[in-house]
């Protein structure tokens, strides 16, 4: 289904769906590192192969972010998304290096309406990104605030 007309009632628990691919870029992730995370092995490919890592890595934030523009395109709807009250159980499972391809898949664990503003419920949805191998890279359990669908 398209998120572009998507309502709190599309949300249903059970359903899971994959979103993307994007891919990650190398100039993308130094410079993100440079703005935000300035730690070697996420702005310097010579100082990161010798590093944990073996490589040039991004950022956890970098990572958090790329979920966040497949989540915000391609499942979230603009006309009935009110925002997230936060995230739960954030984790970074395995890094993502330039040149993956990241692929979202979300599982809608809950949907409720809310009680005190039945013009919208809560979405809990359990999110894995996945690199092109299939590895999961990040999970998270989302929570947003969406429009139930108007009369």
């Amino acid at each position: 289904m398209s998120s572009s007309e998507r309502w709190f009632e599309d949300y249903v628990p059970g359903t899971t769906a994959e979103h993307g691919p994007l891919r990650v870029e190398e100039d993308d992730v130094v410079d993100f590192g440079r703005r935000f995370d300035p730690q070697p092995f996420h702005v310097d490919a010579e100082a990161a192969a010798a590093g944990p890592f073996g490589g040039l890595i991004a950022s956890g934030w970098h990572t958090c972010a790329l979920m966040m523009r497949l989540l915000a395109d391609e499942y979230l709807s603009p006309v009935s998304s009110l925002g997230s009250p936060g995230v739960d159980e954030l984790r970074w499972v395995a890094p993502v290096r330039p040149g993956d391809e990241l692929t979202l898949r979300t599982t809608v664990a809950e949907a409720r309406v809310s009680r005190s503003k039945p013009d919208r419920g809560l979405v809990r949805t359990h999110v894995e990104l996945l690199r092109q191998d299939g590895a999961v890279v990040l999970t998270m359990t989302a929570m947003n605030l969406v429009r139930v669908r108007p009369a």
